[in-house]
């Protein structure tokens, strides 16, 4: 089966040939299957970060390839990968047009990768269509087309990025701890949501979290950074009755490194 994203010995560093130089990701090897829901966790400085941007394209790749449905896009630009991935950033503020509609936000997500132009109408078919998908998300903002997309709740506006994001069914989504600054009760709606739309659309995602109760909850597969190396990868199979406690000892079984507890790692 071809891979969805195939990364091929990645390195990036920060300050290269300076005294600060940061060898951040040493040689990441990775491929993402159809459909699989990637988990990756990490402790700080471990470069789940740098590997997202790498992926998004914010993050000019150093070293090594990277390919999307065996496409070359180690070289692309983040406007050209856009149009086969999608991201849901941790802000909730991100990701939208703050003073624009929640129709009109929609309206510009159903033109991804497409010309824009300058045009903000909303068609009454679109209007529809974006009623019924909200309705789907439970939380009564089918009837609140109209209302300022920044004067919704953290909780309404990430469940909004994520039918934004895909709304144009894309390759790949990326989800960068996008329920760390929700409270917990909202946070998990948005979790449930978030593989709800997954599992439907049989995407495939790519989620980095601090959370690893959630890692083990959610998905198929985790991977654990550790230095800027892959530490841990667990399929479905080896992830079914995993615990932190479980998990931690896998850490240290691969990485030498003992854990006193999940704040260590995710801190």
């Amino acid at each position: 089966m071809q891979p969805v994203l195939r990364i091929n010995n990645l390195h990036q560093y920060f300050e290269r040939g300076t005294v600060n130089e940061n060898h951040v990701l040493r040689g990441i090897n990775l491929s993402l299957a159809p459909g699989e829901f990637v988990t990756i966790i990490g402790g700080n400085g471990a470069g789940k970060s740098t590997l997202l941007n790498s992926v998004a394209g914010t993050l000019p790749i150093e070293e090594g390839k990277m390919f999307l449905n065996e496409e070359d896009i180690t070289k692309q630009s983040v406007t050209r990968r856009s149009k086969k991935i999608s991201r849901v950033f941790q802000d909730p503020k991100m990701g939208t047009a703050v003073r624009l509609s929640v129709e009109e936000n929609l309206a510009l997500a159903m033109k991804r990768g497409h010309k824009r132009g300058f045009s903000l109408g909303v068609k009454s078919k679109d209007r529809s269509f974006f009623q019924e998908q909200l309705a789907m998300l439970n939380l009564n903002l089918e009837n609140r087309l109209d209302a300022e997309i920044g004067l919704l709740s953290g909780g309404q506006r990430q469940a909004i990025t994520l039918l934004m994001a895909t709304l144009q069914r894309p390759d790949l989504i990326l989800l960068d701890e996008h329920t760390a600054a929700l409270d917990p009760k909202t946070s998990l709606t948005v979790m449930e949501l978030t593989e709800r739309l997954i599992r439907e659309q049989e995407l495939t995602a790519f989620m980095v979290t601090h959370n690893m109760e959630d890692a083990i909850r959610y998905g198929n597969r985790i991977i654990m950074l550790h230095q800027g190396q892959i530490a841990l990868d667990l399929n479905q199979a080896e992830k079914k009755n995993l615990t932190v406690p479980k998990l931690m000892e896998l850490f240290h079984q691969n990485s030498g490194v003992e854990l006193k507890d999940d704040a260590l790692l995710l801190s």
